[in-house]
């Protein structure tokens, strides 16, 4: 017989009284610190929308569109770093949340996806709203549950949590069926899961970053390369000492902006296709690029053969699975990035690290900084890059920025300058639209004392309008400012770049009347009906000389506010490096 100090200690599970399936999942809620679910309801999740409406812990928030809650859950994930949680029936509504969590999956955000499921006799028989959620959504997710035994919800919801936000983030799909949720069990509530040893976080060796170091002493013009692995990780405090003790340019993807003050001296901004020409140009010039929680994607790299041909490449990442998948790196490490920056810190103060010196490097960066701004050409309307830059100076860069998709969202991240993390949310590796308006609502939902604002396209906006209903009748005070040029902007100026300006189905408005600030009398819909028509104030904007005073106004309304603004259509998001090329092809003008 063992001795009791060689058996291992694990803290001792609960068990709670007995109760229905529907409730052991709220309880489960609760204890791992859930205070919004975004939910919508049916049939084959009744009973869970009647569990929650026996707890006073939880806000349920009804989305009008299954889309518009799985949206506004990945925000709230992404302004606070929990999980989001979000919840629909089976069959259509099940299959309404996919979009968002394969949104969630590109960008790794922690999210949990609850959806009821037909009866288990059911299952696989064609029944009524029944789908195979769990097989439908393996591909975009981290891990799924498909729950048949009641007495295992304690266990699965536990480790949903952990799952979702250990090493690198994601989504988890909880699938229950009907019965389940109705059958009564003594809920065992587990006071810990742990994961696999292979699912563990692993930490780079000293060896490995004494090498960085190593590298970093040789090199004439390195570059730091960040992405959204930074912000999982928290580790933003640690890469600004990192950057400022090796003295080292940063760069960031548009997943990895707010990571580094981009009003910083070291600052590049981000880099990519509409990134800064300094930007692009520093990462392609490099000799030594030390890439920390980025994934080296297709909208970064361009012709990814020709990407950094100069450059020593350490990529560190907390996935194994990302080294030498689009790019071939001479140094990678698998590590959590937090801890790298960390040990690299202490490692670097420990040996008197001496900055290279790279003064020659930082006056050509600055040279380009000089030549190559982000700038636009003066227009006599209101143009989108002036409405961004001057919701910027109102509200002195303390706002959480949120998007839709289109030329917007970059010039969303072009001219609003982001100096903390989780202040733009923005679909990124999808690119999905509708995603703007429901995720302010998630946003502000997460952070009620801050300024939030939605800079969207008329296009983008209109896929989730729905959602001005959920933020008037929840009293969210999310704001929407709509840039709208009638048109399907960023596909707009593909085709005038690539296809002879041939309009392929891009006009949202009457083709035979286009709106523009010059013919209002064509724009179509009128958002400010819209609006209204949801109880939501609203007010359009045409003129320069109107832009600031109604933009105040906006962000001074106590309530959720469209700002319905009318850009021209003939804008293009520069720079631009086209699709599959390389920084040589940059389009600056």
């Amino acid at each position: 017989m063992k001795s009791s100090s060689t058996v291992a200690s694990f803290p001792k599970p609960e068990v709670g009284p007995e109760m229905k399936g529907a409730d052991i999942v709220v309880e489960a809620l609760v204890r791992e610190g859930v205070d919004t679910i975004f939910a919508y309801p049916g049939g084959a999740s009744m009973e869970l929308h009647q569990a929650l409406t026996r707890t006073t812990k939880i806000r349920t928030i009804l989305p009008r569109h299954e889309q518009g809650g799985v949206f506004a859950a990945e925000a709230y994930a992404r302004a606070t770093g929990r999980p989001g949680v979000c919840m629909a029936t089976s069959g259509p509504g099940a299959t309404n949340l996919v979009t968002g969590i394969a949104d969630a999956y590109m960008d790794s955000i922690p999210l949990i996806a609850i959806t009821g499921q037909v009866f288990q006799k059911f299952i696989g028989k064609a029944a009524f709203q029944e789908t195979d959620f769990y097989g439908m959504t393996l591909p975009v997710v981290k891990h799924s549950y498909l729950v048949l035994n009641v007495a295992d919800l304690p266990r699965i919801i536990k480790e949903a949590f952990v799952v979702a936000t250990s090493g690198r983030p994601g989504p988890v799909v909880i699938d229950i069926p009907k019965d389940v949720q109705q059958a009564k069990a003594q809920p065992v509530w587990p006071a810990a899961v742990e994961l696999r040893a292979s699912k563990q976080p692993r930490h780079a060796t000293d060896e490995q970053l004494k090498t960085v170091l190593g590298l970093i002493a040789k090199a004439k013009q390195p570059v730091l390369y960040v992405g959204g692995g930074i912000i999982s990780s928290g580790a933003h405090p640690e890469l600004l000492e990192f950057a400022e003790r090796t003295n080292i340019p940063v760069a960031t993807t548009l997943m990895g902006v707010g990571c580094f003050p981009e009003t910083h001296r070291l600052s590049l901004k981000w880099f990519g296709m509409h990134g800064t020409v300094y930007g692009n140009w520093a990462v392609h010039h490099s000799d030594l690029l030390i890439t920390l929680g980025a994934r080296f994607d297709d909208r970064i790299t361009g012709e990814v053969t020709k990407f950094a041909p100069h450059a020593t490449i350490v990529h560190l990442d907390i996935d194994a699975s990302e080294h030498n998948k689009n790019k071939v790196v001479q140094y990678p490490i698998v590590s959590d990035v937090k801890f790298a920056l960390g040990r690299l810190n202490e490692l670097a103060a420990a040996n008197k690290f001496q900055a290279p010196d790279c003064r020659a490097w930082h006056d050509k960066i600055s040279e380009w900084k000089r030549d190559y701004p982000l700038a636009w050409e003066p227009n006599k309307h209101i143009t989108a890059q002036e409405a961004v830059r001057t919701l910027y100076e109102l509200t002195q860069g303390d706002a959480i920025i949120v998007t839709g998709v289109g030329q917007h969202q970059m010039w969303a991240a072009q001219f609003y300058n982001y100096d903390k993390p989780r202040t733009y949310i923005s679909s990124l590796g999808l690119g999905a639209m509708g995603f703007g308006y429901p995720a302010a609502i998630g946003a502000k939902v997460a952070c009620p004392h801050k300024q939030v604002v939605d800079i969207d396209g008329d296009g983008s906006f209109l896929m989730n309008v729905q959602e001005l209903a959920t933020a008037k009748i929840e009293k969210i005070a999310a704001k929407a400012l709509v840039l709208n040029n009638q048109h399907l902007g960023m596909v707009v100026q593909w085709e005038d770049r690539f296809y002879g300006s041939v309009r392929g189905h891009t006009i949202l408005g009457d083709p035979n009347n286009i709106g523009s600030p010059d013919n209002l009398g064509g724009i179509y819909p009128d958002y400010v009906k819209i609006a209204e028509g949801f109880g939501v104030k609203a007010r359009r904007v045409v003129k320069r000389e109107e832009l600031r005073e109604a933009m105040q106004e906006m962000l001074d309304h106590d309530g959720p506010y469209l700002l319905d603004v009318i850009v021209p259509y003939t804008e293009h998001v520069l720079p631009m490096i086209p699709g599959g090329k390389t920084v040589a092809d940059m389009i600056i003008k």
